[in-house]
């Protein structure tokens, strides 16, 4: 069994894990604004996910000599230790039912707004939790100023979405004038509840309204510098608006899966906080599954290994997972349209997206796990510095903050350079477990 024992190895586990644990809500979204169902897209990310949990317990968990105290992963399977892979089971039920709800999260308050609330839950409990657990082998006086940090980060992020909810309704002034008294109330309202700019046309007034508005952004009328004759626009074709206008926002509402019209901010809201409850408490249940701080395995039992936990872990969570989104198929929420089992099996668009996320989100854990047992689940608590990825890939996939204003820009770059000291420090009360 491969075991990470050095405090450098643990610190590159927790940055592997980062990276990939950051990415995969990125594409999960990218999905569901293409318009695939997310019941869809999470089965094949659920099962993904549970492949590369066995393909990291045969692998990683079989290499080297097995020992009493550390067995290797087949040797530990037949022994008596179900009150730890319980444990595990809690765990993995758990992060997959919040991922589940991260999911339907993103398209109601957006990428980044989840990922910073749901991440800030996570470490303040999480880390706090951890830190006791494991008899408080990481440096306090380093570890929780680096939630500090994280929480500083997290308030930046909600200046952040603030100032470009100003920017949006800033745009749509551009808009053609019989539509700017429609808009002005509607925008005012929506972000007075929230300031994310993927809900600024939860509006409340006829379908009839967005469907002449979205006719006209099709035309080019939102865009003010954009003069042509009759001739000229009858032989071009309408142009795919551009990221950041007033156009791609319409444009994001026809394509997407869950369509937000109209739905109020609160149901965005509750998911979110019932995502970072669950997403908080994972890493605890893992930390009890292998270590067993309350003394539940029989005298002369080994404890659970990482790769042990992990592979009961990732079953519990795809059964769960699997349970669930049969379930969504002929009864989905949030006014989704209904599927089926065939319709399922035949939707092959973005399913090798969905399989790469599900793998991204598996080794990721696995990192995290291995990471943590080697110096401690508080310091690889770290890698719930989502934000500072999956911002990355908002922007770069997602359209996020384009033809933003200096001041959300500047507050962009301060709520990733606190996130950025935030991992830094929280890596750096790494300890090591004996």
């Amino acid at each position: 069994m491969y075991v990470v024992e050095s405090k450098a190895g643990a610190i590159g586990c927790m940055i592997l894990s980062l990276c990939c644990l950051g990415s995969w809500p990125a594409i999960l979204t990218l999905l569901e604004r293409r318009g695939r169902l997310p019941q869809h897209t999470f089965l094949d990310f659920a099962t993904a996910n549970l492949l590369a949990a066995i393909v990291i317990a045969f692998s990683l968990g079989e290499i080297g000599k097995s020992t009493f105290r550390k067995p290797d992963f087949t040797t530990q399977l037949p022994q008596d230790n179900w009150p730890s892979v319980l444990l595990a089971v809690a765990g993995g039920v758990l992060l997959s039912v919040g991922n589940l709800a991260t999911q339907y999260a993103f398209a109601f308050v957006g990428l980044s707004v989840t990922e910073v609330i749901t991440a800030s839950i996570t470490v303040v409990i999480g880390t706090t939790l951890n830190y006791f657990l494991d008899d408080k082998i990481n440096k306090a006086e380093i570890l929780f100023p680096g939630v500090g940090c994280f929480l500083i980060a997290v308030f930046l992020g909600a200046a952040v979405h603030t100032s470009n909810a100003a920017d949006v309704k800033a745009k749509l002034k551009s808009l053609p004038s019989e539509y700017k008294a429609e808009t002005e109330y509607d925008v005012a309202l929506s972000f007075a509840f929230v300031p994310c700019f993927q809900n600024l046309f939860c509006f409340n007034k006829p379908l009839i309204f967005f469907r002449d508005f979205y006719s006209s952004i099709k035309n080019g009328d939102d865009n003010p510098e954009r003069k042509k004759t009759d001739v000229e626009s009858q032989e071009k074709p309408a142009e795919k608006a551009k990221a950041g206008t007033a156009g791609f926002f319409v444009e994001l509402e026809n394509k997407r899966a869950i369509k937000v019209f109209g739905k109020s901010i609160m149901i965005g809201l509750f998911i979110t906080l019932f995502a970072g409850t669950c997403l908080s408490l994972f890493s605890p249940a893992f930390n009890l599954a292998t270590n067993d701080q309350w003394s539940t395995l029989p005298k002369g039992v080994p404890k659970l290994v990482v790769y042990t936990a992990f592979f009961y872990f990732s079953i519990a969570g795809f059964l769960i997972a699997l349970i669930l989104n049969l379930i969504f198929l002929y009864r989905p929420m949030v006014g989704l349209a209904k599927s089926s089992l065939k319709k399922y099996i035949y939707d092959s668009k973005g399913r090798g997206w969905a399989v790469f996320a599900g793998f991204l989100c598996g080794f990721g854990n696995g990192l995290q796990f291995m990471g943590g047992q080697a110096a401690g689940y508080a310091a690889a608590d770290s890698v719930q510095a989502l934000p500072l990825v999956s911002t990355f890939w908002g922007i770069v996939l997602l359209g996020e903050y384009r033809r933003s204003s200096k001041r959300t820009y500047a507050l962009l770059v301060s709520m990733l350079a606190m996130f950025v000291a935030a991992v830094a420090i929280l890596m750096a009360s790494s300890g090591h477990r004996k």
